[in-house]
């Protein structure tokens, strides 16, 4: 079904960037290596500290360290390890991949972009997002763009970005033959007995490299602050990748491969659960650097098989086999041409194209005989071409402007229900053209201050556009069980597709202003007010109460509606004693608003007040942490959505690591008090049967106190 030009310009691109890395590796225009370098052979390397070129002030990164700080002590959840930054906030959705919010814009509005590539999440519950197929062992860096990302961070999207790369291969050094380096690791928290190992090793000449990272983690259900067990909470899960490096004087070659497995993963603001996914990929990428300028190429597969059903402990629970086959492919292809000694020009070209079935086989009564198509032969493509002009206009401005558009492609196949209960909805969907071509331009532009070495401005202004996923635009059937099998917000609440959905497009204004000492090594204090008017916000209506399923079903509608808030962070060094150590304390906070314009109600899923303060003591190898998460009640909600209304709370945490040598030991305590409290973007209790249908509504309990411990081994 798919379209022939998509089939010719996918098979050009696949022949075309093999020629294209192999001419790369041949070109005899290197960069001159300056005289003070130690080694002939820089490596080129795509993990690192500096920020992404052209990327806003409200831009936060966390390096190999931070990661690993995290993730020591059991974190399974790399979106998760982002609660903390400024402008981020997290839907928990199962123990494996939350999906994070930014500025009140929510899972695949934003872009997250996994080693580069743009995963597709193949399932009508979103359990299997992008993030989900990188173990936070695996991280190597992490780049959270809050505000105005520049068009050459990645398109079709209205909200931030999330760039989450592994780490970068590494060589043997000057003199050394082979180098060889690795790692082990091992953790357990006591709240749900989750316990897991994870390891990495490579071989390395200073031309080649090879590696190998693993990770397996499998937990119980969680228990909340009052002891109660979340029924549905547990999992467990496999990950395995490798890859293999070359590179030149100027030239470095990647080649990435994994395998991923989730055998179980319960998801208790559900009304369905993960029982089996199994994901492989195949990443190649290119870096180089030439006389002329920068290149980086991208050719890049993944497929998922994904299987839904019900968890065994859910009482009263039938049959329901739900089945997933999704497909990402394409290609990205960037270059960066300075223009003279200030100014840079960046170009790209992108082709991202995604296929999706989703079958149900038959199940228990009421869901037979036949198989239920809820999306046939699916398709998503997206071509992205972009330019973006970074000028130094003085010392003290800079500016970046970028446009990029974004042709997108969709189309499905004709559906039928399990039986002729259904015919009637999917003849009126299959009486329809569900071809669909839309034509988005994003422009954003960004201009910086740097009034002295303390302090510095920024203006940013950007509009954005997005085209519906495939489930808004073809979940077809109005029934109330098939409705709610439908949905990435964890609220038992069901959705049907729009054939005329319209794209979404977010124009956005964000200012920040940064100030700190001339060294940046005593204080620093950071705050970015934005606010954002979305043109056709995909947002829902009501159509009506399934009373068998005592559900409400919402049909996905365009709205024109605005987000509004602040980020503010901050950090002061308290002592620095060679005795004693250095203490400091950091801190952030943020609110985020949105409303439906047409009637002031509240759009889904905004931040309320929060603000995360720690005090953090490091000497030598010992480091300590202790923290506070606030956040208020949250008492504005969007009905229509079922979103509950949650009470203000504040939580402890603690956690202290020793390194001695190449051993780093950890322990700490989450939710230190015990206390019994609901994150306000949870959603609500679901996996749990016999509750009540007033209990059905009330908010999703988080995890009570648990005590944590883990080691890493390096060498």
């Amino acid at each position: 079904m798919r379209s022939h030009l998509f089939y010719h310009l996918r098979r050009t691109s696949c022949a075309a960037l093999p020629l294209l890395i192999g001419a790369a590796l041949s070109l005899s225009h290197p960069v001159t290596a300056r005289a003070d370098e130690a080694t002939p052979l820089p490596p080129v390397s795509v993990d690192t500290d500096k920020m992404p070129a052209g990327c806003p002030l409200d831009t936060t990164s966390l390096d190999k360290k931070q990661v690993n700080a995290k993730s020591i002590l059991g974190a399974s959840d790399s979106v998760g390890m982002l609660s903390a930054v400024p402008g981020v906030s997290v839907i928990p959705n199962g123990g494996i991949a939350g999906l994070p919010i930014i500025h009140g814009i929510a899972d695949d509005q934003n872009s997250t972009l996994v080693d580069g590539v743009p995963i597709t999440s193949s399932c009508p519950n979103h359990m299997n997002p992008a993030q989900a197929y990188i173990a936070p062992s695996n991280v190597g860096h992490v780049t959270v763009i809050s505000g105005v990302s520049p068009v050459s961070a990645g398109g079709d999207s209205i909200g931030g970005t999330i760039l989450i790369d592994p780490a970068a291969p590494m060589f043997a050094n000057p003199g050394e033959n082979v180098a060889v380096h690795g790692s082990a690791g091992t953790f357990f928290r006591s709240n749900n007995n989750e316990v897991g190992t994870n390891g990495d090793i490579s071989a390395a000449t200073n031309k080649y490299s090879i590696g190998y990272a693993g990770s397996w983690e499998r937990a119980g259900d969680y228990h909340d602050g009052n002891d109660n067990r979340v029924l549905a909470s547990s999992f467990e899960n496999y990950s395995n990748s490798g890859s293999l490096a070359v590179r030149n004087d100027n030239t470095q070659v990647v080649v990435r491969g994994g395998h991923n497995i989730t055998p179980f993963e319960g998801f208790p603001n559900q009304y369905m659960d993960m029982l089996a996914n199994t994901s492989n990929y195949l990443n190649t990428s290119l870096s180089g650097s030439y006389g002329w300028g920068s290149l980086d190429g991208k050719l890049y597969w993944q497929n998922v098989h994904h299987y839904m059903n019900f968890i065994a402990e859910r009482a009263g629970t039938s049959n329901m086999p739900m089945n997933t086959n999704g497909t990402d492919e394409g290609y990205s292809l960037k270059a960066e041409i300075p223009l003279d000694k200030t100014d840079l020009l960046r170009v790209g070209n992108e082709l991202h194209a995604y296929s999706l079935s989703d079958w149900w086989p038959p199940g228990s009564a009421g869901m037979t005989p036949g198989t239920f198509r809820n999306i046939n032969n699916g398709e998503r493509n997206v071509l992205g071409t972009y330019a973006e002009l970074e000028k130094k206009w003085a010392p003290a401005w800079t500016s970046v402007f970028g446009l990029r558009n974004d042709t997108v492609w969709m189309n499905a196949g004709n559906v039928n229900g399990y039986d002729n209960t259904y015919a009637t909805d999917a003849a009126a969907f299959n009486s329809q053209d569900h071809h669909k071509t839309d034509s988005n331009f994003d422009f954003t532009a960004t201009t910086r201050f740097e009034a002295s070495s303390e302090n510095a401005y920024e203006l940013g202004l950007a509009r954005k556009s997005q085209s519906p996923n495939l489930y808004e635009r073809y979940a077809w059937s109005t029934n109330g069980m098939a409705a709610a099998m439908v949905n990435w917000y964890g609220n038992a609440v069901g959705y049907v597709g729009n054939l005329n959905l319209r794209p979404q497009t977010a124009n956005t204004a964000s200012t920040s202003a940064e100030w700190h000492d001339a060294a940046n090594k005593d204080w620093n204090v950071k705050v970015t007010p934005y606010y954002t008017y979305v043109q056709n916000y995909i947002g829902v209506n009501y159509l009506k109460t399934d009373m068998m399923m005592g559900t409400i079903i919402n049909q996905f509608a365009n709205h024109d509606a605005q987000i509004y808030g602040f980020d503010l962070s901050g950090k002061k060094l308290l002592l620095e004693n060679p005795s004693y150590g250095n203490f400091d304390v950091a801190g952030t906070a943020g609110l985020a608003r949105g409303q439906q314009i047409n009637n002031g109600n509240s759009l889904y899923h905004m931040q309320p007040l929060s603000a995360d303060v720690s005090l953090n003591h490091r000497l030598g190898g010992l480091t300590n942490t202790i923290e506070a998460r606030l956040v208020d009640e949250k008492s504005i909600t969007d009905p229509l959505q079922n979103e509950p209304i949650t009470p203000g709370y504040a939580i402890l945490n603690w956690r202290t690591s020793y390194q001695l040598e190449n051993i780093t030991f950890a322990v700490g305590i989450d939710n230190i008090l015990n206390k019994q409290y609901y994150d306000p973007n949870a959603g609500n209790y679901v996996s749990d049967s016999n509750i009540n249908s007033s209990e059905s509504n009330m908010a999703l309990a988080a995890p009570g106190r648990s005590y944590n411990a883990g080691v890493t081994v390096k060498f």
